[in-house]
């Protein structure tokens, strides 16, 4: 049972909205790891930025911004 079930179809309807705006979608994203990242000095920017990146990928959005750039890098192994 994934967390869209637990929720009454939560995130199923989250990933309709966001495939309808994904700009939309990313900014939230973005703009909640960086309020996330100041409120905590910058302590726990790694598992934000990770979290982030979940986020992306559940939702299906996301793009060539500094998770997916890491992606390429390290997935092939060239540069």
């Amino acid at each position: 049972m994934g967390i869209g079930d637990e929720l009454g179809g939560l995130g199923d309807k989250a990933k309709d909205l966001a495939q309808d705006h994904p700009d939309q979608a990313e900014q939230a994203i973005d703009k909640v790891g960086d309020e996330l990242g100041q409120r905590t000095g910058g302590k726990f920017d790694s598992q934000i930025d990770a979290g982030e990146q979940k986020a992306d990928e559940f939702l299906g959005v996301g793009g060539s911004d500094q998770h997916g750039d890491a992606q390429s890098q390290q997935g092939d192994g060239q540069q």
